[in-house]
């Protein structure tokens, strides 16, 4: 069984906001001749020398009667985006936080925990508290203070596109979903209006037969894609930001909720118009596992979690990633992850297998057939989860099934 991954459309309007406010809605002023923010200097909680750190979150909610809406169903946080804005080397960063991570949530009742959960936790509290539930969880997991956030949900992203007309976006290859998101595209350059850039984003399965657009991290690419198409329609010439800036920000009082005044939003604007735009990805698509139902004391109220994929990503890495952005230690609430060579394997199966974890450092000893296995298995020794984990991230398959089990070692089946 492969996992059926879901898109991440609504994040590229929550994009848009930041990467407007901070470089078109400035460049339109300019351009308009209105050359200082309403009220002079920055407030006091922007600095102009202080690395500033945004989160954007993309409401999945169903017919939500606003981006904090429960809506009829959903409410979680498809989209979960650090923007770090450094005034001092004049440089945007867009950190990207796979939704499906494995955090722990200590004192809540969930039995998935995943990151996304913490907005849909809190928009479950009286009074609502999902932005600042998210805040909290994505701040001790990039190990990152965030200042602020901007949530929006499906809408935003349709009206963010048509209030520039259509994105230019270049298509690599023939993409084809019918159950899912209606998208019919051929290979090539297309301009895209809101619906249909939002079927774009939104594909699940690419039914065309080829292998683009078949994993979160490729959509994430290409979620990247349209924001920065609408970021060139909008910065490239003058003439455009003037006549399209007014728009968007018509479309953003309706469509998006932030903490932020508009005098801060103006301010952020002001002061890094032009910015260089960069990204990270925390993550890749080796992290993406499925993971059997085992205790796992801590992780939520329960001290267990229930079968289902997860992204599994190792504390130390998201630390090393994030460090040049002012990471003092990211946190999951895992175990640290043990050595390949603290790791010995049992496997049943493909010899290959055995060379890729023997090649990662894991003492390997073969057990012979894998007796009719038709998927990637790995069952690690009962409270070792953590072994299982470093041997799920090594094999990189992304829909191999981790599970605990009456073992000595953590013994892999192979086909």
């Amino acid at each position: 069984m492969k996992k059926k991954f879901r898109v991440r459309a609504k994040f590229v309007w929550l994009l848009v906001i930041v990467l407007v406010l901070v470089g078109g809605f400035a460049f339109a002023r300019s351009w308009l001749g209105q050359n200082s923010a309403p009220g002079g200097a920055p407030p006091a909680s922007i600095s102009q020398n202080v690395p500033y750190n945004i989160l954007l979150i993309g409401n999945n909610a169903r017919q939500a009667q606003g981006p904090l809406s429960l809506g009829t169903s959903g409410g979680q946080a498809d989209i979960l985006m650090v923007v770090h804005i450094d005034p001092t080397t004049h440089k945007v960063t867009l950190i990207s936080v796979p939704r499906d991570t494995l955090i722990a949530l200590p004192g809540w009742r969930d039995p998935i925990p995943k990151i996304k959960e913490s907005f849909f936790l809190g928009l479950q509290q009286s009074p609502r508290r999902g932005p600042e539930l998210a805040m909290k969880y994505v701040s001790k997991f990039t190990g990152m203070p965030i200042h602020a956030y901007i949530a929006t949900d499906f809408q935003g992203f349709v009206d963010a596109v048509n209030a520039v007309g259509c994105v230019n976006i270049y298509i690599p290859a023939r993409l084809y979903d019918p159950l899912h998101s209606k998208a019919d595209f051929t290979k090539g350059w297309h301009c895209l209006s809101g619906p249909w850039a939002l079927a774009y984003i939104r594909i699940r399965q690419n039914a065309a037969g080829n292998s683009y657009r078949t994993n979160d991290f490729q959509r994430m690419g290409a979620e990247q894609q349209v924001l920065l198409a609408l970021k060139d329609k909008l910065l490239k010439n003058p003439v455009e930001a003037a006549l399209h800036v007014p728009s968007l920000i018509s479309a953003w009082s309706k469509d998006v909720a932030t903490n932020l005044t508009h005098s801060q939003l103006l301010a952020l604007g002001m002061s890094l118009a032009h910015a260089h735009l960069q990204k990270v990805t925390l993550g890749s698509i080796a992290d993406s596992m499925q993971l059997g139902a085992m205790p796992m004391p801590g992780i939520n109220a329960e001290n267990a979690i229930e079968g289902a994929y997860y992204d599994v990503l190792d504390a130390a890495d998201v630390t090393k990633a994030l460090k040049p952005y002012g990471s003092t230690g990211a946190w999951t609430g895992l175990p640290p992850f043990p050595s390949p060579k603290d790791v010995p394997i049992t496997l049943y199966g493909s010899q290959y297998t055995m060379a890729l974890l023997q090649k990662a450092g894991f003492p390997v000893t073969y057990g012979g057939a894998s007796a009719g296995t038709t998927r990637l298995t790995v069952v690690f020794p009962n409270g070792s989860p953590t072994s299982g984990f470093v041997v799920g991230r090594t094999l990189a398959a992304s829909n191999e099934l981790v599970q605990p089990g009456s073992v000595s070692q953590v013994t892999v089946y192979a086909p």
